[in-house]
Order: structure tokens, then sequence, then C-alpha cells
């Protein structure tokens, strides 16, 4: 830490790792964005100079910087466990891009030395920090919708090669472990632990082609419905990389014995977000402040920097995301197996922003 910020360095300079170091070095006094390391030395040298930030000649010289308190891990999926346990074991705190890895031994497996070390390990997705999702929260805590029984969660992605110039890996790790964490983290955050998970997947587009017309096939389902059990709530969970990505379809529906409310985006932090008591029409909600037009990247590893300047809790931990991690295999055990699955992993939840209480 210098001159009370602490120092941030990003492993991996792919496709979001320009949205993560612009708001990082914009707008957050806590933090100074350091510098990169990529497996590509072209690629990190440009990030580099596009950035005005250090280039460190691998990761392993940018681990044994004294002066980078906190790493972000952006790297592949695959790649998430080792990057973050060689952060981990260097002595720094990591916070990690989704999923936290792609096991559950390893997720749990990081957790563990995260706490052996002393040290933070967090993870998005951090998009329940959002201020509409922070409204939906609110709404739901203050009893406006009763008791929720039945949440929808619809997470159609597209397809990744439309805008993605390497969708292999997307592919292959599939949609459920791509981006079926960002409503599993909200809907976790404000309801506990899952306790059951039952799942049926299936590719419904097999044969691809990049956008350079490389053809490619894969095999991990690109289109999965998860069912979830989290004490008197049940969800049903929509994840798929073939039904185009907007607003409309990648939402929550919250129903619950007094009322319904509608998260028209997970994603947005300017989502519009609808109430109504049941059986009556939906009424357009105020947001509890005005929104980030985009979403802020870096808002996450602030807030892990902000509650270690604050000695408090950051809040999207790493048990958190290991559960989540548990959850996913449970679901894609379930999908080989046609059975139930049994969750049994739990965590601490996240306290809302303070601006949302």
């Amino acid at each position: 830490m210098k001159d009370g910020k602490l120092g941030v360095a990003i492993i991996g300079c792919g496709n979001i790792a320009g949205p993560y170091a612009d708001d990082l070095k914009a707008n957050y006094a806590e933090v100074e964005l350091l510098g990169v390391s990529d497996v590509d030395p072209a690629r990190a040298r440009q990030f580099g100079q596009d950035y005005e930030v250090r280039v460190y000649a691998d990761n392993a010289a940018l681990l044994a910087d004294p002066a980078v308190d906190i790493v972000v891990n952006l790297t592949s999926h695959f790649a998430h466990y080792s990057i973050s346990t060689q952060a981990l074991e260097a002595g720094k705190h990591v916070y990690s891009e989704k999923p936290l890895a792609v096991t559950t031994s390893e997720a749990f497996a990081l957790v563990e030395l995260a706490k052996r070390k002393g040290l933070r390990l967090g993870c998005s997705p951090f998009t329940l920090m959002g201020e509409a999702q922070q409204t939906a929260w609110k709404a739901i805590r203050d009893g406006r919708l009763g008791t929720v029984r039945a949440v929808y969660a619809e997470v159609n992605w597209g397809r990744i090669e439309s805008w993605h110039p390497a969708p292999g890996p997307f592919y292959e790790v599939g949609a459920l472990f791509d981006v079926g964490v960002y409503p599993l983290t909200i809907l976790t955050a404000m309801f506990g632990p899952a306790r059951r998970v039952q799942a049926y997947g299936k590719v419904l587009y097999p044969d691809r082609v990049t956008r350079e017309g490389v053809p490619f096939h894969i095999s991990t389902p690109d289109w999965v419905v998860t069912v979830l059990e989290m004490g008197d709530t049940v969800v049903r969970l929509t994840t798929g990389f073939y039904v185009p990505n907007n607003k409309a379809q990648t939402g929550i529906e919250f129903h619950g014995d007094l009322g319904s409310l509608h998260l028209r985006s997970w994603h947005s932090f300017d989502s519009q977000v609808d109430i109504a008591t049941f059986d009556d029409s939906y009424q357009a909600m105020e947001l509890i402040r005005p929104p980030a037009s985009d979403v802020p990247w870096g808002r996450g590893v602030w807030d892990m920097a902000a509650a270690m300047l604050a000695n408090r809790p950051h809040r999207f931990t790493g048990d958190q995301a290991a559960h989540i991690v548990e959850i996913l295999n449970a679901a894609a055990q379930s999908m080989q197996t046609g059975q139930r699955i049994e969750v049994t992993s739990s965590f601490t939840p996240p306290a809302p922003m303070d601006w949302a209480v």
C-alpha cells in the first residue's frame, strides 16, 4: 500500500481487461492500477501502452513486486485455479473473474489456501452491487413480496462467436458455468445456499463458425435448465448460448405470496425494476439512487480494497464463489445422471450496499 492506496495488478489482458482497467483507473481513490502480465507478451505490451501501466515480463515478475497488494485474475476459465493459487502462494490478495474454479475441489482448495495465508479471496460476479439489483433486493428484504416461493431467471447470452475473438473456452466450459453464475450469485446472496439441484442440458447448435470464418464444433451443452431448492424458494434457471442476448431475455422474476417483482436485467445496473401486488399490473420502481449507465467492472475489486482499508468483510467472497462452483458441478452431475443432487456447502451472505440499507 502506498499513499493510502492498494496496488492492483491484472493477470490476463483479454477481452474484459480493458473495461476493468478503464474503471479502476478512473473511479476509485482506494486503488492504483500498477501493471499487467499476459501469456502473450505483445498483447501485454500493447495493453501497457494503451493504459499507461507497467508491463511485467511474466506472472512471476508481477507476483514478486511488493507494491502489488491485489491480483485481479482475468485469465480464461480453466486457468483461474492455477493463477489464483500462484498469487495466494506469493502472499497476494486475489480477486478472480468467474467462476472461481471449474471443479468443486479446486474451488474449496483456494478458499482454504486463502484462509491459511490470512489473505482475501473474492470473485465475480459483483452485479448485485448495481443500483437496479440493490433496489430489487431492498424491496424483497422489506417484505413487499411476502415470502418469495418461485423465481424464474433467464440467461440467454447469445452466440459467443458473434462478438468474442476467441469463443472456444466459453463453449468448452459451457453456458451454465460461464453465465449461469450471474443469477446464481444474486439469488444465493438473497436467499442463502442452495440445497438441491436438478438439471437438463442439450447441445442445440453444435456446428458453429468464428468471425474469421473458421468452423468449430461444440460438445458441452449450450442450453441448460436448472432447478434449485433454496429454503422456501424454488428457482428455475435457463442458461444458453443460442437465444439472442438482450434485456428481455436476461431478467429475473421473483414471485411471492403478496406480489411479484421483475428485474429486467440482472447484468445492467440501470435496468428497469417492475413491481406488482398479486394479480395486479406491474409498475416501474424508482431506483434507490441514479445508476451507473454501464457496468462499472472495477466495483468488485474496489469493494475488496475498501473492505481491507476499513477492516470489514468484502462482499463477494471465495466462500460464496466456491458454493456456486459446487452448484454448477451438481448441475453437471444431474445432467449426466438425471438425478437430483444434494449441495452441502455454506457461506456468510454479503451485506447490502451502505446506500441501499
